[in-house]
């Protein structure tokens, strides 16, 4: 059996988004490496983890696209569900992000934004699926 367990975004400096999703998420550091290129949160069962562009260029050495070069964000999002997207929205643009869409409420009923990080990482809030 295959299981998930983690997504490793390459970041141009590892303690600053952990300091960026404890802040705007309320997301704690479960682990950062000595080297400082390497973390993760503490996101439950599934881990969301940052690893430097160093890190990253030393496994692949023929380059890959940088959420934080790239003018459009990647297409890949990952989704944080939250009681109260308003405020989980607005708290992230106050640690920096950029809205790239507001909340909504969606024709099935859930709550929806979107924003990007000051890495660049393409941040869906979602409220719970009833």
């Amino acid at each position: 059996m295959v299981k998930f367990g983690y997504t490793i975004v390459y970041v141009d400096d590892v303690e600053k988004n952990l300091h960026f999703f404890n802040e705007a998420f309320n997301m704690k550091t479960r682990f950062l490496h000595d080297t400082g290129t390497y973390g993760e949160l503490d996101t439950g069962e599934t881990v969301l983890a940052f690893a430097s562009h160093d890190l990253g260029n030393s496994h692949f050495p023929n380059g890959y696209i940088s959420a934080g070069t790239s003018e459009k964000p990647l297409g890949i999002e990952i989704a944080l569900v939250t009681e109260n997207v308003q405020q989980t929205h607005d708290v992230a643009i106050v640690y920096g992000s950029t809205e790239l869409k507001a909340p909504a409420v969606m024709p099935w009923g859930q709550t929806v934004s979107y924003i990007r990080t000051p890495s660049g990482i393409l941040i869906e809030l979602c409220s719970p699926m009833a």
